[in-house]
Order: C-alpha cells, then sequence, then structure tokens
C-alpha cells in the first residue's frame, strides 16, 4: 500500500506567499532528480514561486542535469538556455561554492534527493556549502526528501577522522538513516557549523518508510543507480569501487551486480550461498548467477561472471553492507581480486577502499578472513553513540 507524502518542494510550493516569507535574492541547489508531486523539475517549480528573485542555480557531483556517468569527471559552469540562469558546478574547479558565485544571494535553498549511504557525496556538497554560507551571513534552507532505503536501519562502521574526504565529511555510518534535511541538522547543531538553517519538513512521511511505500516515480538521483533496489543494495555494492570487482557500472543494472572475467556465475554462486548459510544470519536477498558485459569502466567489453544481487519482498530488514562486505571476504580469495590503487575522490595517500569503508578495518578484516561475528563487532562500535545523535536531529516517527 503506497502513501502520499508532501516533500519539502510541495510543501513550499503550496505556501500562501513564499516569496514574503523568504524576501531577498535566491539561489537554488539541485539536479533532476529533485522534482514535485507532479513530476515538475523544482527548479521549474522555484522559478515560476520566485520569479526573478532567483538568480543563480548550483549542481552536485553528475551535474545539474545528472548526466555525468563516472566518479571524477568534473562539469562545467554554464548558462540554461531555457530557465536563463546561471548553473554554477560544485563539482568542477571548485567543490565548494566560492564568495563569487554566492555574492549577491541573500537565501540559498538545497533541494538534493540523496539515497542514504555516507559515500553518496550529496551530504557532503551541502555540508560544505552549508559551511561557507555561515562564514557569509547567507541563510540555507533545505527542501527534505525521503531517505529511499528508509529511516530505520544503520549500518556499516562510523567514519573515522583520519580517513575523512569528500566521500567521508561525517562520522557517521555507512548507512545513516538520516533524510538530508536531518543530516543539515546533524551539521548545524552537533557539528557546529553555526549556518542561519531551516528545514521545510515532509508531509506524511515515516522513518519505516522506503521508495515503494511512497506513490512517487523513481528519478534517477545519479546516472549509476537505475532502481530503488540499486539503492537499497548500494551501501554494500559501493565497496567494490575499491577493488578490481566490477559493481556493475556499464550495464543497465549497475550497483547490483558483481563479477568479474574469470568467474563461473553458477559455481561461484554456490559457494557463496553454502559459506553465507552457514556463517551467517544474513536474508532477505537472492543472489542470481549471472553472465554481464560492461560497456565500460571495469572490464569493459569482457564478459564477467558472478551475481546479481536482488531483494526479497522482505527486503526490510536486508542488511546490504553486510551482505556486500561479507561477499567480498570471498571475492577476494579469487586470483584476479586486488585493491584499487587508482586515487580516489582527489585522495591519493591510501587505499580506495578505505576512503569508502571510512577506516582500514575492512581491508584487515578480508585480509586475515575474519569470521562473521569479528565483522558485526567492529561494525557496530559506535552505533549506540550515533543512535543518540540521529534521535537528537530527527524529524519524523
Amino acid at each position: 500500500m503506497t502513501r502520499k507524502v508532501s516533500f519539502g518542494l510541495d510543501q513550499l510550493e503550496i505556501e500562501r506567499s513564499p516569496s514574503r516569507r523568504f524576501p531577498g535574492n535566491i539561489g537554488y541547489l539541485s539536479h533532476s532528480a529533485a522534482v514535485s508531486l507532479k513530476n515538475e523539475l523544482g527548479l521549474a517549480v522555484m522559478k515560476r514561486v520566485f520569479n526573478t528573485n532567483l538568480k543563480k542555480v548550483f549542481g552536485p557531483q553528475h551535474g545539474f542535469v545528472t548526466d555525468v556517468q563516472d566518479n571524477m569527471v568534473e562539469t562545467d559552469d554554464f548558462h540554461h538556455p531555457y530557465f536563463n540562469l546561471p548553473i554554477y558546478s560544485l563539482y568542477g574547479e571548485t567543490r565548494v561554492p566560492t564568495d563569487q558565485m554566492l555574492e549577491g544571494i541573500d537565501i540559498l535553498f538545497v533541494d538534493l534527493q540523496d539515497v542514504g549511504t555516507r559515500v553518496y557525496t550529496y551530504i557532503t556538497t551541502l555540508a560544505l556549502t552549508m559551511e561557507r554560507c555561515a562564514k557569509l551571513g547567507i541563510k540555507v534552507v533545505v527542501l527534505d526528501r525521503p531517505n529511499p532505503i528508509g529511516g530505520e536501519i544503520i549500518e556499516g562502521p562510523v567514519l573515522k577522522p583520519d580517513w575523512t574526504s569528500f566521500v567521508g565529511h561525517h562520522p557517521i555510518p555507512q548507512r545513516h538513516a538520516l533524510t538530508i534535511g536531518e543530516i543539515a541538522n546533524l551539521q548545524n547543531n552537533v557539528f557546529k557549523t553555526n549556518c542561519e538553517l531551516e528545514v521545510i519538513k515532509m508531509e506524511g512521511w515515516r522513518r519505516s518508510f522506503h521508495w515503494v511505500d511512497i506513490n512517487r516515480p523513481w528519478i534517477n538521483p545519479s546516472p549509476n543507480l537505475p532502481t530503488y533496489e540499486s539503492s537499497l543494495i548500494f551501501p554494500g555494492s559501493v565497496l567494490y569501487e575499491g577493488t578490481s570487482i566490477s559493481e556493475g557500472r556499464g550495464t543497465t543494472r549497475s550497483l547490483e551486480m558483481l563479477g568479474s572475467p574469470n568467474i563461473e556465475p553458477f559455481s561461484f554462486r554456490d559457494l557463496l550461498m553454502k559459506k553465507l548459510t552457514s556463517e551467517t544470519d544474513l536474508s532477505n536477498f537472492y543472489l542470481r548467477p549471472v553472465q554481464f558485459y560492461p560497456m565500460f569502466q571495469k572490464h569493459a567489453g569482457k564478459p564477467c561472471g558472478g551475481v546479481h544481487l536482488q531483494p526479497k519482498d522482505d527486503f526490510r530488514q536486508l542488511r546490504s553492507w553486510r551482505l556486500g562486505a561479507f561477499l567480498m571476504r570471498e571475492f577476494a580469495k579469487l586470483n584476479d581480486f586486488s585493491w584499487n590503487k587508482d586515487p580516489y575522490e582527489y585522495e591519493t595517500h591510501s587505499l580506495a577502499i578505505n576512503f569508502i569503508n571510512g577506516s582500514e578495518e575492512l581491508k584487515n578484516w578480508i585480509e586475515c578472513d575474519g569470521s562473521y561475528e569479528d565483522l558485526i563487532n567492529w561494525e557496530t562500535y559506535g552505533h549506540d553513540e550515533f543512535k543518540s545523535l540521529k534521535e537528537d536531529v530527527s524529524l519524523y516517527l
């Protein structure tokens, strides 16, 4: 059964006089996944609501139009031909809005569809933008949107300070169970940005809701998350960006499939299921043996064998980070497994896996062929403290 949920943008649109409530020159940080209840692009709504007071638009990683596939592929500033507004890239020459970009802006609205995983960079862009706006005295208004994988389950280790990066700005778990509005509260109230902040809440959203519980079409928040299911698997599959194993980029089901050219999928799937059933309590998923053919990125143009991770109907308790981490232990025993040594989100002083995971613990656990019990022990360290912070910034039941 689906429910009607009104997002922050929808709440703003139905206000009687939003331009009186928010006077002055307006900036808008957003992308193509930010649409209204009527599936209208958020920028069109903002243009109608604020008219000529809307002066500047900003886009995050993957671009305002969300057409850039890979990480570390920058986007340029441009002038939007239809809306006749400048679009400034926050994933180009700079990842922090400059004073010149923000010149003349009184209020900056942030309207980004996050996916609930720490390494997804939109929450870092939010934080860096709030920090700069605090210095310049610019008010930030966050138009809240759902966490598509729910607001209850947290997974993965809390980021350790030594591994702070563009894919890890906050000391929070990998799967954080917060909305982007709640992340803004965390940034402002707990980490003391002291920005003038207002969050326009959703109406009708509950922490137990996943995307399938709301009556909205799925729009890719970035090019390689094509389905709601991919966002649910993402906390575990994104770990494979730190390895030689393909996470399905270059296919139509990216970040749902894992594999490499030398795997025979059926026997490998049988091996994985034997390990999972004998050593773990993980459930709520199918491992489907697959052959896939990436058109770009890892193993481009080569047939790969592996598994497709698919949620079952009782997906609400799926622990995708634990699943991805545990499976990586078995992938690491293959001859063609290696750690990704290329720069990752501009970080060069260590391996990508450590920045993605937020610590060296996953790499060390895999190399020691650790137990599932050990995995849970270090994964959950710091969760109790985070749950307390989560309660302090929560906007929803």
